[in-house]
């Protein structure tokens, strides 16, 4: 690439480890890997670690040059892209650490050895953030393609419960659908399985819930979430998130109109394809996709929890 420099930016609520990355960089300086003339090699090359402020819209990628460059965290409009117009308006190529991370064991090993792990299409490795209502909470390096249920067990001593407790998974992150149980019994963990359940593997960030969830409720919270860390830039985004956390919470406490479930699927309508980055799709798809998975009889806890709030509403139950 011809770099020079580089940076690690270094969320953050992530205060201890932003830490002890700071002293292995300081280590790698101290034995010649990083710097002035680095490993020898007549190349300078620097290494600088930037702590962010904690916001969620600078896990994208002009939001996070912006932080960088000490302006408010707010996706910039592209054309020009980073590798055009970066960092202080340099080319700059952002990438993940997890993509970064493995290539010095592909190029000691060979790109042969690392695509036969996982499956056709979807090869290598994968770090997967475990957590919910499992025994052993956890990340991981698995292959691609590994079924859930085998991952679960073999790291996270399997679902709180026991696997028949199992109500439903977020494969991805809270910004993909989530799957009922039925979907997760021969589930397997890839970007192609994924996408064909209308869902995807996204960050690989499981969420696993059992049937002591109230999933309206649950994505009531991630509603929330969604509409706080909106960065405010684009209007749709802005206004659009509130609403919906709004309407969820209603329906959480069982205070919604039926009407209401309509007007939901509206305003996400409303966000999708209108902001500038994809927070507010994202926000918007884990509304959508509650709504047609309760329309489906594989998730019956889900349907009967929408007509119970729709009964308490009727009845004037609070």
């Amino acid at each position: 690439m011809g770099a020079h420099t580089a940076y690690i930016y270094v969320r953050g609520e992530f205060i201890h480890e932003r830490l002890r990355l700071q002293h292995a960089i300081d280590e790698a300086y101290e034995a010649g890997l990083i710097g002035k003339n680095a490993c020898g090699s007549g190349w300078d090359f620097d290494l600088y670690l930037h702590h962010g402020a904690g916001a969620y819209i600078c896990g994208e990628e002009t939001a996070l040059l912006e932080s960088m460059e000490g302006k408010k965290g707010q996706p910039r409009l592209k054309p020009p892209f980073p590798a055009n117009c970066g960092l202080y308006g340099c080319p700059t190529t952002v990438n993940n650490v997890e993509s970064i991370a493995v290539a010095p064991t592909i190029l000691r090993r060979g790109a042969a050895w690392f695509s036969g792990l996982g499956k056709p299409n979807n090869t290598g490795t994968k770090l997967f953030c475990i957590s919910g209502h499992v025994e052993k909470p956890c990340n991981v390096e698995e292959e691609m393609g590994i079924p859930l249920r085998e991952l679960l067990e073999k790291h996270c001593g399997g679902v709180r419960g026991g696997w028949d407790n199992l109500l439903a998974v977020i494969p991805g992150g809270s910004s993909v659908p989530c799957l009922p149980a039925k979907q997760c019994d021969s589930l397997d963990m890839d970007f192609d399985t994924l996408r064909d359940l209308k869902s995807g593997l996204g960050t690989a960030a499981v969420i696993v819930m059992d049937k002591s969830t109230d999933i309206v409720r649950a994505i009531a919270r991630l509603s929330y979430f969604y509409k706080h860390e909106s960065c405010g830039q684009c209007t749709p985004c802005r206004e659009g998130t509130g609403w919906m956390w709004r309407i969820m919470d209603r329906m959480a406490r069982g205070e919604a109109e039926k009407r209401e479930i309509d007007m939901l699927l509206d305003v996400t309508k409303q966000v999708e394809g209108h902001t500038i980055c994809a927070l507010g799709d994202r926000g918007s798809s884990v509304i959508f996709a509650i709504r047609s998975k309760s329309e489906s009889t594989n998730t019956r806890p889900i349907q009967n929890r929408w007509n119970c709030l729709l009964r308490r509403r009727s009845k004037g139950i609070a």
